[in-house]
């Protein structure tokens, strides 16, 4: 997957200011909303840990959480695209318009690892002109932002 230098320095310095995943990182209170185990993980040559939490109040987890579910998304995109633009034409247009709300509240990260697609659509003459235009707009935001 392409990612861009900046988001591999976010992971970095993310997984840095929380240790590692070292120690307790899930919040342990009782009463909140299951939103699913998650775990993270960091090895290298000197250290290895692993942590697993529902809900983290350490500002680093919550962040890192958020970036890789950004990721998660976008990837996410660029799979429901390659099948609808395979299996499913029509369904294109309401896919991109989602995805294009998403990118602007800024909630999808390396809109880069989609353009294949995206340019794909693009310059697919069996698919109808508007869902072409935003599939081309979309490919040169990724371009031009370095997500």
């Amino acid at each position: 997957m392409p990612q861009s230098s900046a988001t591999r320095q976010a992971v970095f310095d993310l997984t840095k200011r929380a240790h590692f995943f070292k120690g307790q990182i899930d919040s342990n209170k009782r009463g909140l909303a299951s939103t699913g185990a998650k775990t993270l993980t960091y090895k290298d040559a000197r250290q290895s840990s692993s942590a697993t939490y529902n809900y983290s109040p350490i500002t680093a987890v919550q962040q890192l959480t958020q970036l890789f579910q950004s990721l998660s998304t976008t990837l996410e995109f660029g799979r429901r695209l390659q099948y609808f633009h395979r299996y499913q034409k029509l369904a294109l247009d309401e896919e991109l318009k989602r995805m294009e709300a998403m990118a602007n509240d800024n909630s999808l990260q390396e809109l880069a690892a989609v353009v294949p697609i995206l340019q794909q659509i693009a310059t697919d003459s069996s698919v109808i002109n508007p869902v072409r235009a935003r599939a081309q707009r979309m490919a040169e935001r990724a371009g031009s932002s370095k997500q």
